[in-house]
């Protein structure tokens, strides 16, 4: 489990985040939703250590992230899986090589253990057979699902993944919202997801943190955001059509 408390973080005199406080579970899709500039992003970049905030802790399993040290923060990074918004992906690496990449930097077994737990990992995403593709000859679900692959493939035990649906057709971003759920349950991995597609809200959120304006505003389950009463949340949530259909349910079945 992962435990933040009271995350401060400025970028001049802007305040970015604001005495926010949360935990994420384990085994559980934990969603940060919230308005483009709401500070989303940049708090998963303090929890993976790519920024330092200002003022509060970061836990992970209890051990404040600020106090350890060069191996520790080492061995932590070895432990988080990162599925970028743009992929990521190394143009001129074929697909196997870019699920690979992890095990060459952070791994000694030998070449064909590694080989063997790439396609493994492959086959797990649905991409059997894709290994000597390169990125420009795949569709962008496909390199979604390459991103995921090589995020898991050191069986990490955290799971950051910001905006997965970007750029994604609707058919496409569900196929990636249940990949992603299945492997969190499957690898029982603490998986933290940004977005603001409220469609994945509905589909995966075991668990929902709502930011405005780098403050925390509401938390709770995919069930309980139907039945919120925080104003800002529903002009946030309500503003899709899939939770504007939601919204008129909930009035109907009050009605009756």
């Amino acid at each position: 489990m992962i435990k933040i408390e009271n995350i401060s973080k400025k970028f001049g005199d802007k305040i970015v985040l604001d005495d926010i406080s949360a935990h994420f579970v384990q085994g559980k899709c934990n969603l940060i939703i919230g308005a483009s500039g709401s500070g989303k992003t940049v708090l998963i970049k303090c929890m993976v250590d790519l920024i330092q905030a200002d003022k509060g802790k970061i836990l992970f399993e209890n051990i404040n992230l600020g106090s350890m040290n060069k191996e520790e923060r080492k061995d932590l990074r070895h432990n988080i899986g990162m599925l970028f918004q743009g992929n990521a992906l190394f143009d001129s690496m074929t697909v196997e090589e870019n699920v690979k990449f992890p095990l060459d930097m952070f791994s000694n077994l030998l070449e064909t253990e590694k080989l063997d737990k790439v396609n493994k990992m492959l086959a797990r995403v649905n991409l059997t057979g894709a290994n000597d593709k390169y990125p420009a000859e795949i569709s962008g679900g496909m390199k979604k699902r390459v991103g995921l692959a090589r995020a898991l493939v050191l069986n990490p035990k955290y799971l950051f993944c910001d905006e997965p649906n970007s750029g994604l057709d609707p058919q496409t971003s569900m196929v990636i919202d249940k990949l992603i759920h299945e492997l969190t349950i499957e690898y029982n991995i603490t998986t933290i997801v940004v977005t603001h597609d409220m469609n994945s809200v509905m589909e995966i959120g075991d668990k929902i943190i709502y930011l405005h304006q780098g403050k925390k505003e509401w938390e709770g389950s995919k069930k309980d955001i139907i039945y919120c009463q925080n104003e800002l949340l529903n002009n946030f949530i309500f503003a899709s059509d899939f939770l504007q259909d939601a919204k008129e349910k909930r009035m109907m079945d009050t009605k009756l």
